[in-house]
C-alpha cells in the first residue's frame, strides 16, 4: 500500500504520496493531506478521510518500515496554541486536530524500551538509535564527557565505520553534529575512542552499543514538562520506565518509583502526584502554564504509569482526574504494556527486514538547527514565540536568547523540549486573577499539604 521511499540526508528531503481509503465512498474534496516526519528527517505524504483514526495512520507507517515491535512508538503533533499532544490511535484524526488541513506530524518513540537487549529485531533497535541520536542532537540526554565522547565515536563508527585515515583527516569530527555542544576536547576524545575501542564494530553493533549505555543515563526517555514547584522553583517532571522523576536544573531531586505512584490528577493548570515513601503518604504539587499542559501532562503520566507499571493490559482502568467541584477529565491508556510487548517480540519469527540507514550528514549542509543554538549545554531562556510560530526541539544553552521569526520556523512541529527550553517562563506568565473556586480548591490544597503531606517526605 505504501510507495517505496528511502531516507535522505536534510536538505534534500523529498517526499511520497501515499492515499489511505476506507471502506465507504467519500469525495476527493473530504480527504486531508497529511505529512508525517520521520526519525530520520525524511518525510511522508498521504491523504486521509475525515473518519480515519490515529491507529489507522500509525500502522500503515509502520508497515511502511515492516516494523512489528511497533508499541514503542507514537504520532506527534503541535496544536496552533503550541502544545504538543499524542495522536490518539481510538479517536479519528480530524477530531483531534485542532487547526486545519494539511497536517504535520513526527513518527517518534513514545515509550523507551527498559531493556534493549529485550528488543528482538534490528531495525526496532535502529529506530530507538536514531530516537537516541536526535536526543543526544537536541541536548535532552544529559550525561558526563566521558560518556559523551563514547556516545559520540559510537556514531561515528556506527554511520562512517572504521577509522581511516585516507579517508578521515583531521578535525574531521567538526564536520558532524552530533552534541548541541561540541568543544575541540570533546572532538579529540571522540576521534581517540573511534580509532582505539570500537575498530571493527558493524552498524548494528555500534548503535547497540550506544542503546546500551544511553539506557543507563537519568535522562533516556524523559519528555521534560516545565512546571513550577510550590515553591516557585522551575521544575522540569518526566516519566521514564522507573518512574515519576522531577529535575531542577540538570539535577534529578525526585524519582518516585511506579509501584510507590499512587494516583495521578490535575485541577486547572495544577499537577498532582500522590504516593508513599518509606510507608508515609505524601502529595506533590506543580503549576504548569496552561490548563491544556497540565492535562497533556497529566495524560502522559497516566499512559507511562499503565505501560511500565502493570502486567497485563486488562488490568489498565479507566482513570478520572478527580477534580473536586466539578466533573473530572476521564482518560484510558488503551495499549499493551511493556511485559506484554517483550512477551511478543520473543515469539517474531520471521526473516529479519532489511534495514535501510541514512548517512551522518555534514554540518555545513545541515539546517535543521541554528548555529547560534550549538554554543554550550546550559539552560536557555526562551523568548516567546510568536502567535504564528510553533515551539522548537532546542539543546541546552545558558545565557541564550532563541532565534525569532524564520529561525524557529524550521522545526516547528517537533515533538519534544529540553529539560531548559522553558526556564524564563515564571518571569513572562500573565498573572490572571482566579475564579472562587480555584481560591477555595487552592486553599483546601495548602491546608492538606502543610500538614502531613510535605515535600520533605519525598526527598
Amino acid at each position: 500500500m505504501f510507495a517505496s521511499c528511502h531516507c535522505v540526508p536534510r536538505g534534500r528531503r523529498t517526499m511520497k504520496m501515499i492515499h489511505f481509503r476506507s471502506s465507504s465512498i467519500k469525495s476527493l474534496s473530504q480527504e486531508m493531506k497529511c505529512t508525517i516526519r520521520l526519525l530520520d528527517d525524511s518525510e511522508i505524504s498521504c491523504h486521509i478521510q475525515r473518519e480515519t483514526k490515529g491507529q489507522f495512520l500509525i500502522d500503515h507507517i509502520c508497515n511502511y518500515y515492516s516494523l512489528l515491535e511497533k508499541d514503542y512508538f507514537g504520532i506527534r503533533y503541535v496544536d496552533p496554541e503550541k502544545q504538543r499532544h499524542w495522536l490518539e490511535p481510538n479517536k479519528s484524526i480530524s477530531k483531534q486536530m485542532k487547526s486545519h488541513p494539511p497536517y504535520t506530524m513526527c513518527f517518534r518513540v513514545k515509550f523507551y524500551p527498559h531493556e534493549p537487549l529485550k528488543i528482538k529485531e534490528e531495525l526496532t533497535r535502529y529506530l530507538l538509535y536514531l530516537q537516541i541520536k536526535r536526543d543526544i542532537f537536541h541536548g535532552r540526554l544529559l550525561c558526563s564527557f566521558s560518556d559523551a565522547a563514547y556516545l559520540g565515536a559510537c556514531i561515528v563508527q556506527a554511520e562512517l565505520g572504521d577509522y581511516d585515515p585516507d579517508e578521515h583527516p583531521e578535525n574531521y569530527i567538526s564536520e558532524f553534529e552530533i552534541f548541541p555542544k561540541q568543544s575541540q576536547k570533546l572532538e579529540r576524545k571522540i576521534v581517540e575512542i573511534h580509532k582505539n575501542e570500537l575498530r571493527g564494530q558493524t552498524p548494528p553493533v555500534a548503535e547497540f552499543n550506544l542503546l546500551l549505555k544511553a539506557h543507563t543515563l537519568e535522562t533516556y526517555g524523559v519528555d521534560p514538562h516545565p512546571c513550577k514547584d510550590s515553591t516557585g522553583t522551575t521544575t522540569f517532571l518526566g516519566f521514564t520506565a522507573a518512574g515519576f522523576v522531577v529535575f531542577q536544573g540538570n539535577k534529578r531531586i525526585h524519582l518516585i518509583k511506579w509501584p510507590d505512584v499512587c494516583k495521578l490528577k490535575f485541577e486547572g493548570k495544577t499537577f498532582y502526584v500522590i504516593g508513599t515513601q518509606k510507608e508515609k503518604k505524601a502529595m506533590l504539587a506543580f503549576h504548569t502554564s496552561t490548563p491544556a499542559a497540565c492535562k497533556h501532562l497529566w495524560k502522559c503520566g497516566v499512559e507511562n504509569q499503565a505501560f511500565y507499571k502493570y502486567a497485563k493490559s486488562s488490568q489498565i482502568k479507566t482513570v478520572s482526574s478527580s477534580k473536586i467541584f466539578f466533573k473530572g477529565s476521564r482518560f484510558r491508556y488503551s495499549g499493551k504494556v511493556a511485559k506484554e510487548v517483550v512477551e511478543a517480540s520473543s515469539k517474531i519469527q520471521r526473516e529479519p527486514p532489511e534495514v535501510h540507514r541514512a548517512n551522518m550528514t555534514q554540518s555545513r549542509s545541515s539546517h535543521s538547527l541554528n548555529k547560534q543554538l550549538i554554543i554550550n549545554m546550559e539552560p536557555l531562556q526562551p523568548l516567546l514565540p510568536s502567535p504564528s510560530e510553533q515551539e522548537e526541539e532546542l539543546p541546552l544553552g545558558e545565557g541564550k536568547s532563541l532565534p525569532s521569526g524564520g529561525q524557529c520556523r524550521r522545526f516547528a512541529l517537533e515533538e519534544r523540549g529540553t529539560l531548559s527550553d522553558w526556564l524564563g517562563w515564571g518571569q513572562r506568565r500573565p498573572r490572571i486573577f482566579p475564579s472562587l473556586q480555584k481560591v477555595l480548591f487552592d486553599v483546601i490544597m495548602a491546608l492538606m499539604l502543610s500538614q502531613k503531606l510535605t515535600l520533605s517526605t519525598l526527598c
